[in-house]
């Protein structure tokens, strides 16, 4: 845990006979959570779902936890006010728990804008000794307005939306992301530090077989595909919130 603070693992109890060690084993990977927050169209579910294709193209466990998915049924009941916006991110955080406790790699695209709510989904993975990797897409508000694919930022300018994060309610970035993007940069750039983060992870944390034997995590050369790729190099991302 940060700031040297002693930590206590609390491992999710599944009533199974298969531990932690072995299904990783098996898998040959380490799970683990990487979680996208930025402001609205700042690009996290266009990186995100990026992401999941590229590890799973190379064999790789990974599933993508989206924010507009969560509203439409598992937060379908959760309003947007301080309290249900902590509550959809608590939801979140216990879903990318259990699908990293499993061996995959969780990629949640999340606005979740307030700092303490983001603190809580991290020190839940830190209890349960999951590795939790923050990715703050640093778009700047004018742009996130000027892409505005659902057009919320409009309503909202117009007083026609209340509560629209950036506009009338805030977004506390993170002060110590693991990796901090700048909303210009390239899908394809973006895409490879996320997947470099993801594979050193698995690095420091060498995952063993069940007979014991260190298994190597891919190389980064292994997992991105070589230039021309359908991500397009040079073009820029960000459409979807």
């Amino acid at each position: 845990m940060r700031g040297g603070q002693q930590q206590h693992h609390q491992p999710i109890p599944d009533g199974g006979m298969l531990t932690r060690e072995q299904r990783w084993g098996a898998l040959e990977q380490r799970g683990m959570t990487v979680w996208f927050t930025g402001l609205p169209a700042a690009g996290k579910t266009t990186l995100a779902a990026a992401v999941e294709e590229r590890l799973v193209l190379a064999g790789r466990s990974a599933y993508h936890v989206d924010g507009d998915r969560l509203r439409t049924g598992l937060s379908a009941d959760l309003g947007f006010g301080e309290q249900a916006r902590n509550e959809n991110v608590r939801r979140a955080a216990e879903v990318a728990r259990m699908l990293a406790d499993g061996g995959a790699v969780a990629l949640v695209s999340l606005v979740s804008p307030y700092a303490a709510a983001r603190l809580r989904a991290r020190e839940l993975h830190e209890r349960s000794d999951l590795r939790f990797l923050e990715v703050f897409l640093a778009t700047p508000l004018r742009e996130c307005e000027r892409r505005d694919p659902k057009g919320l930022y409009a309503r909202a300018r117009r007083g026609e939306l209340q509560g629209m994060t950036g506009v009338d309610d805030p977004y506390e970035p993170p002060r110590a992301a693991e990796l901090e993007l700048p909303g210009d940069d390239t899908l394809a750039s973006s895409v490879a530090q996320v997947i470099e983060l993801v594979a050193a992870s698995e690095h420091v944390w060498p995952v063993a077989t069940p007979s014991q034997s260190p298994v190597e995590p891919p190389s980064t050369a292994q997992l991105l595909w070589a230039e021309g790729s359908w991500f397009g190099g040079e073009a820029g991302y960000g459409a979807a919130v």
